[in-house]
């Protein structure tokens, strides 16, 4: 008899469940089992947050602890609403289901080299290409109606509101050096306002624009987008939020390459105002997973910054 899917209350308790696959792979394949699906030579992915196989080299399984329900749902509800919508694949549920109370997916296999494992050997021009793609992207995603994803809670203006409340004592948490600390008040005083209001109907965000989360592949003219996976933090609110991650993690600081993400966005030159960094400062300190000490990849950006305003400089040169 397959053993059971255990309850959990805390993230912790899990994450070391998750961490050992002997403990899971045997309820894994029988849920592959039970669709008649082969798992004949099952791949376990080790980061992420949820328990991730690859069956074979065309499905994946996605099992979802029960307090983490909302992340099931907002994968599932995303794939829907962008199906056949993009220029890049996403990939496609096959088969959705639950057991013992854990919610799961199977979808389909995209591929291409995760980006985490590529970027960082990627020639310069290919990683201004690949920039450009991902702010082209960012663009079509939004221009995707939300439908049911504008229902998810918490709705913007209640999560910035909230992000706003406990912003600068997060970060001294965190260890933000106190020069930055100091200027996150009048920053948010200046900002608040902007980032509370939209200028049309909320847009679908993931949050996630970062290597981890899309797919590469190597052509002819060099290597280029292929595919975007991980739809489980997925809100609706202001665009340019969605601009946060590859500006941490890809652009570097680097003039071209910010203007390739900023072009492929639709943003041109004239449009990187000192307000529009502003506002970048801001959402890049009120984001989700906001922790810039291990996030902002600018080498000696601490000592090269000596204050918020110095930092939006070096995020977003023109």
């Amino acid at each position: 008899m397959t053993a059971s899917l255990p309850l959990f209350t805390a993230y912790e308790s899990f994450s070391a469940f998750r961490a050992d696959p002997a403990q899971w792979l045997p309820i894994s394949r029988d849920i592959a089992r039970s669709h008649g699906l082969a798992c004949t030579a099952p791949h376990v992915f080790a980061t992420g947050t949820n328990l991730v196989l690859g069956l074979d080299e065309k499905l994946i399984l996605k099992v979802f602890p029960p307090f983490l329900r909302g992340q099931f749902n907002s994968e599932r509800s995303t794939l829907a609403q962008l199906r056949g919508q993009l220029r890049i694949p996403i990939p496609e549920i096959v088969v959705e289901g639950e057991r013992d109370g854990w919610p799961y997916l199977v979808i389909t296999r995209l591929s291409g080299v995760l980006g985490a494992d590529a970027w960082a050997s990627l020639p310069e021009p290919d990683k201004e290409r690949v920039l450009a793609e991902i702010g082209e992207t960012i663009a079509q995603v939004q221009r995707v109606p939300a439908g049911a994803l504008a229902r998810i809670e918490p709705g913007w203006e209640v999560f910035m509101r909230g992000q706003i409340e406990g912003c600068r004592a997060r970060h001294a948490r965190l260890g933000l050096p106190a020069k930055f600390l100091d200027g996150i008040d009048e920053l948010l005083r200046d900002t608040a306002a902007a980032l509370l209001a939209l200028d049309g109907p909320p847009v679908i965000l993931t949050g996630e624009y970062i290597p981890e989360n899309f797919l590469l592949s190597r052509g002819g003219s060099g290597w280029q987008l292929a595919g975007l996976i991980d739809f489980g933090d997925v809100m609706t609110g202001r665009g340019e939020y969605d601009l946060l991650g590859p500006s941490a993690f890809m652009t570097s600081g680097m003039p071209r390459r910010v203007r390739c993400l900023f072009e492929g966005f639709g943003y041109s030159a004239a449009d990187i105002t000192p307000e529009l960094k502003r506002r970048l400062m801001a959402l890049m300190l009120l984001h989700q997973f906001s922790d810039p000490i291990r996030h902002i990849c600018i080498e000696g950006w601490q000592q090269k910054a000596a204050n918020l305003k110095e930092l939006q400089e070096l995020l977003w040169p023109v």
